[in-house]
């Protein structure tokens, strides 16, 4: 499943536990109901029904996938608009293509990830290469919503591509456990993200029977999102399947365990880990758009409306269609 892999016993260990370490407790664990996205691929919802003040800074994060798309079968989104916040794309099988009017743009591998922060606003497009329409193949992959605090609202438009070679690898105190840092510090080590708001984002896979114990910052909030496989969460080992994600309350310290035996579609247990520092404003959000008041909202609506938030440029990418199949598009 995972597509960076590495050796742990060559990599930088994180700490392991001290006396003095406070152990965050789990508040809740919920399931991620099932939906659609874009031009109708399958996600899971995964902070659905989560207080916002546990999820701030995050707004969203859906689960694409995994599907083993049949040739013709792949979708993604067509251009869309977005204001006031950074989207975040991590995948772990397949590609999509992404261009967006303000000059970002690229082919997000295996592995790799995609860092748009939207600002005062632009238009994007995310949809799978004409290879993998044509052919079909395995899609995997997650995109999170981060928000921006109010000053930060209108920031001019950037792209990052950060490919599956920059990212942090790090091992467990143990060497159980392989963590891809992509975003913030964890125990002294950089991920290569670049965020306005302060956050912390990695993908850890754990061996079935082995302990992920970390540091993990005090003033973040902490959640945990199993996405493959079964095992247990927080001080009182509280079961979690895949599908589900994990709340954990306030210390500087957590903890999750793999499964002695894990499901024939999983070598061990996959989780991301984000947590990041609360913005503590009012949020007001519409669609593809996350302002701070319902008035900003509107004025964006209008905005968008006027073309303010870009054109499709003349060299726009376009949704592939499969050959033998009709452009939903055209008359």
């Amino acid at each position: 499943m995972a597509a960076v892999t590495a050796d742990t016993t060559t990599l930088p260990r994180i700490a392991a536990a001290t006396l003095g370490d406070v152990e965050r407790p789990v508040l809740a664990v919920s399931s991620a109901p099932a939906g659609t996205e874009g031009e109708g691929f399958p996600v899971r919802r995964t902070m659905a029904g989560i207080d916002y003040r546990h999820l701030d800074p995050f707004i969203m994060m859906d689960h694409m996938g995994e599907v083993d798309y049949a040739a013709g079968e792949p979708k993604g989104t067509h251009w869309h608009p977005h204001r006031g916040f950074e989207t975040v794309t991590y995948l772990i099988e397949g590609q999509f293509i992404h261009q967006d009017t303000h000059g970002g743009g690229g082919v997000i591998t295996e592995g790799s990830t995609q860092w748009m922060t939207a600002g005062a606003g632009l238009l994007h497009i995310e949809t799978p290469p004409e290879k993998l329409v044509e052919e079909g193949g395995l899609f995997h992959g997650f995109q999170l919503w981060v928000n921006l605090p109010a000053k930060d609202k209108f920031l001019s438009p950037n792209y990052q591509g950060i490919s599956s070679g920059q990212i942090t690898l790090l091992a467990s105190a143990d060497g159980g456990s392989l963590l891809r840092v992509i975003a913030g510090e964890v125990d002294g080590h950089q991920g290569p993200g670049s965020t306005h708001t302060p956050i912390t984002l990695l993908h850890a896979s754990v061996s079935p029977g082995a302990q992920l114990s970390m540091p993990w910052q005090p003033t973040y909030n902490a959640l945990a999102y199993v996405m493959a496989g079964t095992g247990t969460v927080g001080p009182k080992a509280e079961p979690i399947y895949a599908g589900q994600l994990a709340v954990f309350g306030p210390g500087d310290r957590i903890t999750l365990s793999a499964g002695a035996r894990q499901d024939s579609r999983t070598s061990s247990l996959e989780v991301i880990l984000l947590g990041g520092e609360p913005i503590r404003e009012p949020m007001a959000h519409y669609g593809p758009f996350v302002m701070n008041t319902r008035a900003e909202l509107q004025q964006t609506m209008q905005d968008y409306q006027a073309g303010k938030l870009g054109i499709i440029p003349p060299n726009a990418i376009m949704p592939h269609v499969a050959r033998g199949q009709r452009n939903p598009l055209e008359k």
